[in-house]
């Protein structure tokens, strides 16, 4: 949802309808925002009520599908089966891969558009007569301005999902040169140098992803830190994994990005002639110059309700835009007929998570309160594809540490030498399992490592259904799987918390 202009707005002004003649039209709810949140949040609603709307502005499909997961994970395919090819010599298998790199982001983008092209279906089939192509703006009185309409809804559903973040000036300082995960799938060809600024999630990804497929890159973080990783030890593998294929400055202070003329680039690339430039201070305070193709900014995306209007229906924003009084079940906000779901709201910016607020919002809003469902929140959980993957499952070892009232253990397992790992080659990693010793249960995970999404997926369903580390282990491992390693961490946690287990006289050391 793009910014409204500055508008006067009293942010103390109640939600209120009255005496105003020129309302178009009058709703029982409005879901503003499109994505996956305002999708679910109208296709709930609609189960129960006729006259609601949806109003959006720009595409009408996801962030995931259009510019987020899906176009990155048909990047990340492409890597890696370049990556497969160029590093098989160890199997005695000797190749070399031709990357054709107009194909390659063709086939990003064609894949892309199959998978919108469902959405835009399921679009198409809602009433064109609940549907507003358009930007919105809740004025004073609380009522919502779009196009030629004003229209009083009895109840409002934010899901304007969110932006790139892209630090004051740089834009203009690095004009074409510059990328986000926004415009990085529209590149015709693969650049032959990139930086990428940003060491989360998107950074890493993009950047593991283009260095496979042949492009120089080089990756600057403020932090010691990727992926934002909380447990030091997990942290230190991560870099020590990654840095195996990425070259990056971690530790780095960026003072100046900008572009200059440069005759000897490629024109097939890059038509204007230049380059991007970064002024930076290393880990060690030397002063320091990166230039090449382009610049992926990946430093964060932020929530697009600031100039929405929402201060004016009694919505309290922090000084990061977030509302305040949030019911993270449902995005219900105090006890106005407000609900701020997906990326909107700040909370946890993840797909599944925005799929069930809207689901939720979109049930509470309903009279019929019987076949309203609330999804409760999900166990925290999150996954970065790169290789080897990078996943964090309930709560963070700072968390546990700062609550006195927990007794933990942390169960490991390094999968350097782990028997499926390092036949498949795969073998770099670390699992930490944090575990309670009250109670016998789960309390969170962090780990790099082969297969870490699967183990992530097993550990939620564990926390999620209060599942005691004995109830892990009864359950079978086969052998050889990269599975088996979290069967040697949950043994670790066990024997940390020395609770009696049944004999481990087979399979002990087949792990």
């Amino acid at each position: 949802m793009n910014k409204q202009p500055d508008t006067a707005s009293d942010s103390s002004a109640p939600f209120d309808h009255s005496n105003h003649q020129n309302v178009t039209r009058k709703v029982s709810v409005a879901v503003i925002g499109a994505g996956t949140a305002g999708q679910n949040a109208f296709r709930q609603a609609k189960k129960f009520l006729e006259d609601v709307i949806i109003i959006n502005d720009g595409f009408w499909t996801t962030t995931c599908i259009a510019v987020g997961c899906m176009p990155s994970k048909l990047l990340i395919a492409a890597a890696d089966r370049a990556h497969d090819t160029n590093h098989s010599a160890e199997f005695g298998v000797h190749a070399t891969a031709r990357i054709d790199g107009k194909q390659v982001m063709e086939r990003v983008r064609a894949e892309r558009d199959h998978f919108a092209s469902y959405i835009e279906k399921q679009v198409d089939s809602w009433p064109e007569d609940s549907k507003i192509a358009g930007r919105a703006y809740i004025n004073k009185q609380g009522l919502i301005e779009v196009n030629d309409e004003l229209i009083k809804a009895d109840k409002i559903i934010v899901a304007t999902g969110s932006s790139t973040f892209i630090p004051d000036g740089w834009e203009d300082k690095l004009g074409d040169t510059m990328l986000t995960s926004d415009t990085v799938f529209e590149l015709a060809d693969l650049p032959k140098s990139m930086a990428v600024i940003g060491a989360g999630a998107i950074g890493l990804e993009l950047a593991q992803a283009f260095t496979r497929l042949g492009v120089k890159v080089t990756v600057f973080n403020r932090a010691k830190r990727v992926a934002g990783l909380k447990d030091e030890d997990i942290n230190n593998k991560a870099i020590d994994c990654l840095s195996r294929e990425l070259t990056m400055h971690l530790g780095s202070k960026i003072t100046d990005v900008g572009q200059r003329s440069d005759e000897n680039s490629d024109k097939s690339i890059n038509k204007n002639s230049t380059v991007a430039f970064i002024d930076y201070e290393d880990s060690a305070g030397e002063v320091q110059q990166w230039q090449g193709d382009y610049v992926l900014v990946a430093t964060g995306r932020r929530n697009n309700i600031e100039a929405l209007g929402v201060e004016n229906l009694g919505v309290e924003l922090d000084e990061k835009n977030r509302p305040q009084q949030l019911d993270k079940k449902t995005g219900k906000i105090g006890d106005l007929d407000v609900y701020i779901v997906g990326d909107a709201n700040a909370n946890i910016p993840l797909l599944h998570v925005a799929s069930d607020e809207g689901f939720s919002a979109g049930s509470m809003v309903c009279d019929n309160k019987k076949d309203a469902y609330i999804r409760p929140p999900a166990t925290p959980f999150s996954i970065v594809f790169s290789s080897p993957q990078i996943v964090n499952v309930g709560m963070s070892l700072p968390e546990i540490q700062e609550d006195s009232t927990l007794e933990h253990v942390i169960g490991k397992v390094s999968f350097d030498n782990q028997g499926r790992s390092r036949v498949m080659g795969v073998n770099c990693g670390l699992l930490h399992i944090y575990g309670c010793k009250k109670t016998d249960r789960i309390l969170g995970a962090s780990m790099v490592g082969p297969d870490a999404e699967y183990i992530g997926h097993i550990l939620a369903m564990a926390i999620t259904n209060d599942l005691s580390i004995k109830d892990m282990l009864d359950t079978p491992f086969y052998h050889p799987t990269i599975l088996e390693g979290l069967r040697t961490a949950l043994r670790d946690v066990q024997d940390l918390m020395e609770i009696p287990y049944q004999s481990l006289d087979i399979h002990q050391n087949n792990s």
